[in-house]
């Protein structure tokens, strides 16, 4: 599983998942350790916002979290089998570790 949290800053999860150009992408390795596969910095045509194409890098990703996204954007992501969590924890990788060991996340 795949999980990209939104993070203008690369150090906390961020709202506006919509207009996020920054992403924070996780994985986990071999050994069940969460670790960062990529970071994403998106020109400003590439956030869901202003984005019209078909493929975009963040449809590859299993589970986004964020600390705010709309509705528009969660019909949006969903169309693409992209689950979105809205959470208040700002340490990303605090919210990875939870959704990857099932334990529920502080909600947003």
């Amino acid at each position: 599983m795949k999980i990209a949290i939104t993070s203008q800053n690369f150090r906390t999860i961020t709202p506006h998942a919509g207009k996020c150009r920054r992403f924070l992408i996780f994985q986990q390795d071999n050994t069940g350790k969460v670790i960062e596969i990529d970071r994403l910095d998106l020109p400003k045509e590439m956030s869901m916002h202003e984005f019209m194409g078909v493929q975009h890098p963040l449809f590859s990703v299993d589970v986004l979290i964020t600390s705010g996204a709309g509705q528009g954007f969660i019909n949006r992501m969903s169309q693409q089998a992209v689950n979105v969590m809205v959470t208040r924890e700002a340490d990303p990788y605090k919210a990875a570790e939870a959704v990857y060991t099932g334990r529920p996340l502080a909600c947003g």
